[in-house]
């Protein structure tokens, strides 16, 4: 990656001193939804989102992107320093540094992420390649052995109810040796439904890894996920979300990976399965626990809707949301009791009612 930045400044420098100077414009990967297209697997059942050949530009010569041309220069040279020093930063460690060196480009943390995205397009490499780690909320728990180099085996299921923290380092989590018994993978959407899991041993009623990301799947944990899914191609990986459209926004993330990771989106798809909730689920909770839909849930929705990453049985699904108005937790649940989860989870495993 090195050699890489050094090609793009030397031929850059060349156009610059040619007997007709001039400054190019830098050809980059539109990530616009517009140019999204899903890839449907041959030989798997995994799809994943990719970007179709239309191409934007940085041009140093347009009032309206000329500073977002000096940016992708800019983090170019700073990933460059830190490959030189054999260093690994944060997204949020980058955007600090670059503040301090260059306050006129870099204003918040969505430029450094965007532009990052730049020169991943730029130079057809990985983030991780660049020298930038991932900052992760990810937890796992269940039967799951890992062991880093040179270190102790860690057993996920004797770490408490909090579980084992994903480390944000992609180059170890790629190192790590894993084994397991388990029969399913589950990731999980909410912290305090995991704890909630992990607290009722539920990996030892029904055989399987937990997986959490806290929410919206940070890069560590969508990437741990694929790496398991690549280690144990057989388990079934099946997805606990909220009956709402952040739920299934949730779930298409950990499925098809994102538009936002334009060129690297194929490296954290996995084929993961709409466990619940669900729409024929909403029958086993008090009407009172339904909630109405947002204004934030039918903008999500609009957008879902929109992509032809969604399936058909997701858009029913959706659309019975909408035509509802009603969004639906998992904590609803707990109306039949603070066990009821793990009851839950087996009747759907054992019917194999997961889409």
């Amino acid at each position: 990656v090195r050699a890489r930045i050094e090609v793009s400044v030397i031929n850059f420098l060349k156009i610059l001193n040619s007997p007709d100077p001039a400054i190019s414009d830098l050809p980059l990967i539109n990530r616009k939804s517009s140019n999204s297209r899903v890839s449907q697997g041959l030989l798997t059942d995994v799809s994943w989102i990719f970007l179709s050949h239309s191409f934007c530009t940085r041009s140093l010569t347009k009032s309206n992107a000329a500073k977002a041309f000096v940016r992708v220069w800019k983090v170019m040279e700073t990933c460059f320093q830190i490959l030189s020093q054999e260093k690994r930063v944060t997204q949020r460690e980058l955007f600090y540094k670059l503040l301090c060196d260059s306050p006129e480009y870099f204003t918040s943390q969505l430029q450094v992420n965007r532009t990052i995205q730049d020169v991943i397009a730029l130079l057809h490499c990985s983030r991780f390649s660049l020298g930038i780690v991932a900052s992760s909320r990810g937890l796992v728990a269940g039967r799951l052995m890992l062991q880093e180099p040179n270190q102790e085996v860690i057993d996920c299921s004797a770490c408490g109810s909090s579980g084992y923290s994903i480390s944000g380092d992609l180059s170890l989590l790629e190192k790590l040796d894993l084994k397991t018994d388990a029969r399913y993978i589950i990731v999980v959407e909410k912290h305090a439904i995991f704890q909630r899991l992990t607290e009722d041993f539920v990996f030892n009623q029904i055989p399987s890894i937990l997986i959490t990301a806290k929410g919206y799947p940070d890069i560590a944990t969508r990437f741990l996920l694929h790496r398991l899914n690549r280690a144990f191609p057989d388990l079934p990986i099946l997805a606990l979300v909220d009956w709402n459209p952040a739920g299934l926004a949730i779930l298409c993330t950990f499925k098809f990976g994102s538009i936002g990771m334009g060129m690297e989106a194929y490296r954290y798809a996995c084929n993961v399965k709409w466990l619940g909730l669900r729409g024929d689920d909403v029958q086993l909770i008090p009407e009172q626990s339904l909630l109405p839909l947002k204004p934030r849930d039918l903008q999500i929705a609009r957008s879902l809707m929109s992509s032809e990453i969604l399936q058909e049985n997701y858009k029913e699904e959706l659309s019975l949301m909408v035509h509802n108005g009603q969004r639906a937790e998992v904590e609803a649940l707990y109306f039949h009791g603070y066990d009821y989860l793990g009851k839950y989870i087996a009747k759907k495993i054992v019917q194999a009612d997961y889409i």
